[in-house]
């Protein structure tokens, strides 16, 4: 049976894969045109050493993929083709950006299916990419977002400063030589927070970094988000919805730097200040500092001048006050010591007249009052030398004169109760 059933297969008419892999590239030869036109997104893209280019085309259902397939730009093409790209839309081709191919289907016995990319449309790229960033606006406008950080007020003086970027990106050592080695010597407090600044995963590390500085938003004035320069597609990631919704509402102001001179980023049309380098940046938050500076000098002045004008003006009432004051005194003492001297000769006057009058009394009681005087003085040394005699009677020493003692007993008088002792020292005074 098995034998029955070979031999029956063996007398089918059959092909070999070689033989129906070139019927397929027959047919597609035979039915196809010479080329399309073909909107597809450059999913990986490879040079090889020759200078041929080896791509991988995809298209999407919003992050799912729903086609894939192998293209391909000999060396020749590529080099034309890909200067034309750049100088146009000033970004090398590179994948992750969608194109508009001119592609010729081409099928390999060997390889399989395969596109050979003879052109492309640049401006599509640009338009494509345009219509995405305005899709993206006009969803912020239409929130009421898009405006609400330029709101914010920047700080007169801001010096504490919360960096996002890469340490090291060009860009964050250009700003931080320029904020540290200002003319004026200020000083200023910064704190980088680390990020990616290009490619898919950027946006979601910049909005982390941004919680980041919200945790600690007391210690800061601002944000700055900067970076070196870089191709469109390089930035690219600043045009991130989900970004720049958290740029605008974020509750410091955001000064945006990313490096590049001709195209906006939605990142920099959201944020508080867009400048367009990190050094620009550096070189704003400086002259903010030394406008206020300057202000503050030219208040101090005004004070200054309005202060030596009020001194000058008080100064000169004052001397016209003190000579008026002068001349005032002058009169005032002037009348005073008129009256002053008429009041001196009336009372020199009066005390002349009062002396002679109290020397006339004088005179007339002087004669009475001597004699007066004389006779109680000798009145009085009449008693005294009546006293003189009593006493002199009086005197122990008188007595004994005439012939009395007075004994002591051991030092004391005798009284006429006091018994005398025997071996008592008796002492007699005559």
């Amino acid at each position: 049976m098995i034998k029955n059933g070979i031999d029956v297969i063996c007398a089918m008419t059959h092909l070999s894969l070689f033989e129906l892999t070139s019927l397929i590239k027959s047919e597609l030869e035979k039915n196809l045109e010479p080329s399309y036109w073909v909107i597809a997104e450059i999913s990986e893209m490879r040079l090889n050493p020759k200078g041929h280019c080896y791509m991988e085309l995809v298209d999407k259902e919003g992050q799912y993929v729903t086609s894939k397939i192998r293209a391909n730009i000999w060396a020749y093409t590529y080099r034309n083709l890909s200067a034309w790209f750049e100088s146009i839309t000033k970004t090398p081709l590179q994948a992750g950006i969608k194109v508009l191919l001119n592609v010729q289907v081409q099928y390999h016995e060997l390889y399989g299916m395969s596109l050979n990319i003879k052109d492309l449309d640049p401006n599509f790229t640009l338009g494509e990419r345009a219509r995405k960033r305005q899709e993206v606006i006009q969803k912020l406008q239409d929130e009421g977002i898009f405006d609400i950080n330029k709101e914010l007020a920047l700080p007169s003086v801001p010096q504490r400063i919360a960096i996002i970027s890469s340490e090291t990106a060009a860009g964050y050592g250009d700003f931080k030589n320029q904020i540290e080695q200002n003319t004026r010597g200020y000083s200023f407090k910064v704190k980088l927070f680390q990020s990616l600044m290009q490619g898919d995963q950027a946006p979601k590390t910049i909005i982390s970094a941004l919680h980041q500085i919200n945790d600690q938003i007391d210690e800061f004035d601002l944000v700055v988000i900067i970076r070196g320069g870089g191709s469109q597609v390089d930035l690219d990631c600043f045009d991130d919805y989900e970004l720049a919704t958290h740029i605008a509402q974020f509750p410091l102001p955001v000064i945006t730097g990313i490096g590049h001179e001709r195209d906006e980023t939605i990142a920099d049309l959201v944020a508080n200040t867009q400048m367009k380098t990190p050094t620009a940046v550096a070189e704003f938050l400086i002259s903010g500092i030394e406008r206020f500076d300057d202000s503050l000098n030219e208040i101090i002045y005004r004070l200054e001048k309005a202060g030596k004008q009020a001194i000058q003006s008080s100064t000169h009432e004052m001397t016209h006050l003190v000579y008026n004051l002068q001349s005032a005194t002058k009169g005032i003492v002037h009348r005073s010591e008129n009256r002053l001297t008429q009041e001196k000769l009336r009372l020199k006057y009066a005390t002349n007249e009062f002396l002679k009058s109290e020397n006339r009394k004088v005179d007339h009681f002087k004669n009475p009052l001597n004699r007066a005087i004389n006779q109680r003085l000798k009145v009085a040394e009449k008693k005294l030398e009546g006293l003189e005699k009593q006493l002199n009677l009086l005197d122990p020493k008188s007595v004994l004169k005439r012939g009395y003692s007075i004994s002591l007993i051991n030092g004391k008088f005798i009284s006429e109760e006091q018994k005398i002792e025997a071996g008592e020292e008796l002492e007699t005074l005559t």
